[in-house]
């Protein structure tokens, strides 16, 4: 029997979800909310939180993750066609092969370091930051073998900022996964649990 899913569980999950979902949406309509969008990148910058939620600046910030979350836990028709389930899973393994390579971290930690610098000049979604943090995600998490396939128009995935954008919000989802997983969230959790999960999403 597993413990019942913690509030900061479902946080971690929800920006997690939030940033696949955004992948999806990016990569079929070519846009996404500003909104939105700005959550997941500035939830890269968050080094020392004082909690789960301030990664994320207010659950309300996490409405369209815990939507989604809902949404593919009940495995509702729409879910069903939905590339977003496959890409939750790809960041899943990319945060694990992510928390075994100390190297790899590092090297992260560094450039975000330069990054969130680039970004209290310009902004969190400028077109330089944005450029900035998807070629950390090509120098590193682009480097293992397994690659997450994107699905979507070619029109908009041949768009290089809009392909920049893509990897910034799997970048964010494999640092909601590191998250959830240091919170102690398993990805047999989201099987096993998943009553326990949407009873506590209400509650959220």
């Amino acid at each position: 029997m597993f413990s019942k899913p913690t509030r900061d569980q479902l946080i971690a999950l929800a920006g997690m979800f939030q940033s696949c979902q955004l992948v999806e949406t990016l990569s079929k309509n070519g846009s996404v909310p500003a909104d939105h969008f700005n959550v997941c990148i500035e939830s890269l910058f968050q080094k020392n939180p004082e909690n789960t939620e301030a990664v994320y600046g207010s659950i309300s910030n996490l409405q369209l993750g815990i939507e989604t979350m809902q949404e593919l836990i009940t495995l509702n028709s729409r879910a069903k066609q939905s590339d977003t389930l496959r890409y939750i899973v790809g960041v899943i393994y990319l945060s694990k092969k992510l928390r075994h390579n100390k190297e790899m971290l590092n090297l992260i930690s560094e450039r975000l370091d330069q990054a969130s610098r680039q970004a209290e000049h310009f902004s969190v979604a400028h077109a330089n930051v944005i450029a900035n943090l998807a070629q950390v995600y090509q120098d590193s998490l682009s480097t293992f073998r397994y690659r997450i396939q994107v699905n979507g128009y070619a029109n908009y995935l041949q768009q290089e900022n809009i392909a920049q954008r893509i990897r910034c919000l799997l970048f964010s989802g494999i640092r909601s996964a590191i998250l959830w997983h240091q919170l102690g969230g398993r990805r047999r959790h989201l099987v096993l649990n998943r009553k326990d999960i949407l009873a506590q999403l209400r509650q959220l």
